[in-house]
């Protein structure tokens, strides 16, 4: 690795659109990594930018940071990722946001209708859930797809 071609965090953090405290975070978390000058100053190599981007649109479309985290492991440590690595990540995530869209679009189009969330205060929860049927199902909107209720406890998500 050319050690001459390093960026400073301030630049990494500029040209990423995220704030330096978050390019610390980032690498705090293992999603990024950076090398220390003689001063302790971070240096980060280019394809970090990259790396950044994939977390950033990972974030945006739900993936928690430890999916996005588990992606990036894939990719190798000791060069920057080659456009193949890069195809290899992708195909990994391809099919759980296949379903997240999916998902997403059934709730939007049934947000006017039942969403089996036991509320009862829709005109149709009673023909959709009589009696709060649902409840033994769990808390939340049943009738929305797994991949747009995710997990009943939140708590354990990070």
């Amino acid at each position: 690795m050319d050690r001459t071609d390093l960026l400073p965090i301030g630049e990494v953090a500029a040209r990423s659109g995220v704030t330096v405290a978050t390019v610390r975070f980032y690498e705090d978390r293992g999603l990024v990594e950076s090398f220390r000058t003689a001063g302790n100053q971070r240096r980060y190599e280019r394809h970090v930018l990259r790396r950044i981007a994939v977390v950033r649109a990972g974030q945006r479309f739900g993936l928690s940071l430890t999916e996005i985290g588990a992606a990036l492991e894939s990719l190798p440590h000791d060069r920057p990722p080659t456009k193949r690595d890069w195809q290899r990540l992708s195909r990994a995530w391809h099919d759980d946001l296949t379903e997240r869209i999916e998902a997403m679009v059934r709730v939007r189009d049934g947000l006017s209708s039942c969403i089996g969330c036991g509320c009862l205060s829709l005109r149709a929860c009673p023909v959709y859930n009589p009696d709060d049927e649902l409840r033994v199902e769990g808390p939340g909107a049943r009738r929305w797809p797994e991949a747009a209720r995710g997990p009943d406890d939140l708590t354990s998500r990070p």
